[in-house]
């Protein structure tokens, strides 16, 4: 058998026969011939005889390939042999796609994924032109972070070695890190987290510090939540001027459009939540504010309170207060600001709510303040002049023969939080508040993303108790080995400075991070990784991406079971890329169709039960949205809020589809471009103001 093998951009590789076998699997498996791995198993080793006869001392990758067809052809497997050639044919189309776009593809990633890093994250010259691959970027990103190490004795060897640790996750896309690291590790900038709350005072010097802040964050790559709560209202007095007070919202403006103006030169767009306390005066503007497509660069949540919401399941009034004074300004129903809420969520997809009150009492550091706010998609809860670095695990690439691979998983964790505590060693912080806050408390947040082929690798419809049962079991498996890992940590390089003044100090001798995990939504990191966003269900089986003119994307579980069991076909798949669904496509069975449940099928109730389960065990919040039906009512939208609450989520989030013109709706054909569903080249279906 030879050594070697030659690949494509020049290197000289281990041969690997396994990936011979598989590829032949595949062959086979597409056109139904019966005992595909024995025969596969037979047909590689043909292929490695006719290999070794040819005595070529380092045979290319299409050397092989040309053997492999040449053994299907003489073995009577005509089909197979099609199969095949097909398949290379289509992988040097999409090499050639690759090449129009002007990205080297060293790590084998998706079309979209490269058109995404190129994009978005690869470094460019002053001309615009990309100078670095998808694997040089994660060497970049591997050598930065591993830089920290350094900081606490280790050796360049074992620097090296850590480095290698860190690239090979990335490389096996097991793990990636959120966008700032990926586009600024290694670089001038330098500033490597996602996510950021600034505070905003009554004054009017504090409202456009914020301003100027905020621009700074964005232009890094950041997002930025406020609380809005402490501004006095609108038509209140201000004493300085002798003037009348605009309110909350109208600075709301003002932010929302210096987010615009710096997203025109930023790699990504500003993102921005809002909060404003629901017994704030000016609590049924702020519901409003996004009405006929204002405050485009803003999420908005509204910060309920316990007592707000025990009024609204009694029926009673509650106190609005001027923050200024501190003083009633009056009451109002607490049901008909609550359907006044419902009524927004429904039509416009704002505001959504954080339980504020829920978000405090799982505060680690409440000595040191308390949390009025959260970044732009409602994950992060965060202290005044706080930030937090995120990344994600694919927990689907730690399924096998149906069942998790739990050690293998827990390994990776420990890698991921060490990655994660170096990131805030090495990471260049926009302002020294920022970076005193930071380094007090040193919160990460580790993640997942693929949780829907994790499911579906296991059997399981997401829209299940199982499901539910899985999830928690995760979740609550990747809590413990992560704060275990920072306790360990903890050990070797000393606890959060706050750690003294944190819940820890009772459970912990030691602890490296006040938090350890979040679910973040993972935008554009679930496309580079090629799997679902954060813990969503399938948002649709095939659908056409707009990229390259339109790129079909077919979800890759979907097709192989089809092709396993027989029923797969070009015109199958064109008819589920013009629904997006199979629930009602013909000669699809019944357990493929209940194993492939998309988001807007399954009853409201899955999804927040689903979010629960893993905020039950998850240190920060869950970013989740709950897709409803175009045809979905208010009163869908008033259980799913008080359901969240009931279920102790710290926030909820909505959005009917078709609410938002331009925004991909499968179950609005009007919406549609044309006769398939379809999305633009970062859509995720998830939060429709930042990706992470």
């Amino acid at each position: 058998m030879p050594e070697r093998i030659r690949k494509r951009d020049g290197r000289i590789v281990e041969f690997d026969r396994d990936k011979i076998t598989t590829a032949i699997y595949k062959a086979i498996l597409s056109v139904g011939v019966d005992d595909a791995k024995v025969l596969a198993g037979k047909l590689a080793n043909r292929v490695v005889e006719e290999l070794e006869g040819e005595h070529i001392p380092v045979p290319s990758v299409e050397d092989v390939q040309d053997v492999v067809e040449r053994v299907l052809i003489r073995a009577g497997l005509d089909k197979v042999a099609k199969a095949y050639i097909l398949y290379r044919q289509h992988r040097a189309d999409v090499r050639a796609l690759k090449s129009l776009i002007g990205v080297k593809d060293d790590i084998k990633l998706s079309v979209n994924a490269v058109h995404v890093l190129k994009k978005r994250y690869l470094l460019k010259n002053e001309r615009g032109e990309v100078i670095e691959t998808p694997g040089q970027m994660l060497r970049r990103v591997a050598s930065a972070i591993a830089d920290a190490e350094r900081r606490y004795g280790s050796s360049s060897d074992e620097v090296d070695a850590i480095e290698r640790a860190f690239m090979k996750m990335m490389r096996d896309l097991e793990f990636l890190p959120n966008s700032p690291t990926l586009m600024n590790a290694g670089t001038a900038l330098g500033q490597l987290a996602a996510c950021f709350v600034l505070p905003i005072e009554d004054s009017m010097v504090s409202i456009f510090d914020a301003v100027k802040n905020a621009a700074l964050i964005h232009q890094s790559g950041g997002g930025t939540g406020f609380s809005f709560s402490r501004l006095r209202p609108k038509g209140d007095v201000v004493r300085s001027t002798g003037g009348i007070a605009s309110g909350p919202v109208s600075f709301m403006r003002v932010f929302d459009i210096a987010t615009e103006v710096i997203k025109q030169g930023g790699k990504r767009r500003g993102a921005n939540m809002g909060v404003l306390r629901v017994d704030h005066p000016d609590i049924l503007e702020f519901i409003r504010a996004k009405e006929g497509g204002a405050l485009s660069n803003f999420n908005i949540s509204v910060a309920a309170t316990d007592d707000f919401m025990h009024a609204v399941e009694r029926d009673d009034d509650y106190v609005l207060v001027n923050p200024r004074t501190g003083e009633e300004v009056k009451r109002v129903s607490a049901r008909a600001v609550f359907k006044e809420l419902v009524a927004y969520a429904w039509k416009t997809g704002d505001p959504g709510i954080i339980f504020i009150d829920e978000v405090n009492r799982h505060n680690p550091t409440p000595a040191v303040g308390e949390i009025e706010a959260t970044n732009p998609c409602g994950e992060q809860p965060l202290l005044p002049y706080e930030s937090c670095n995120l990344g994600s695990i694919d927990v689907s690439k730690f399924v096998e023969r149906g069942e998790i691979d739990w050690q293998g998983l827990g390994e990776r964790i420990r890698v991921c939080v060490r990655f994660l505590d170096d990131v805030i060693d090495v990471n260049r912080y926009p302002l020294p508040e920022i970076k005193e806050m930071t380094l007090a408390n040193r919160k990460i947040g580790l993640g997942i993303m693929g949780f829907a082929e994790l499911l579906i690798k296991q059997g399981i419809a997401y829209d299940t108790k199982e499901a539910i049962a899985i999830g928690e079991e995760l979740m609550r498996f990747i809590t413990d080995e992560a704060r275990h890992s920072s306790a360990e940590l903890g050990d070797e390089r000393g606890s959060f400075p706050n750690f003294e003044q944190s819940i820890w100090r009772q459970r912990y001798d030691s602890m490296r991070n006040a938090t350890v995990t979040t679910i973040a939504p993972t935008g554009t990191i679930s496309i580079i990784a090629s799997c679902s966003s954060g813990i969503e269900p399938v948002f649709a089986v095939a659908f056409v991406r707009n990229v390259m003119g339109g790129m079909l994307e077919i979800n890759p579980l979907f097709e192989a079971i089809a092709k396993e069991r027989g029923f797969y076909s070009r015109e199958l798949i064109l008819k589920v890329a013009k629904r997006g669904t199979i629930r009602d496509i013909e000669g699809i069975p019944g357990d493929v169709k209940e194993l492939f449940v998309t988001a807007l099928e399954m009853e409201p109730e899955w999804h927040v039960r689903m979010q629960a389960a893993f905020q039950r065990y998850t240190d920060n919040a869950v970013s989740k949205t709950v897709n409803l039906r175009n045809d979905a009512t208010w009163d869908d939208v008033e259980r799913v809020f008080l359901m969240a609450y009931r279920l102790k989520c710290k926030g909820i989030t909505v959005y009917r589809y078709g609410c938002k013109e331009g925004v991909l709706s499968p179950g609005v054909p009007g919406l549609m471009l044309d006769e398939y569903v379809r999305a633009d080249s970062e859509y995720t279906g998830v939060c429709r103001v930042c990706s992470v």
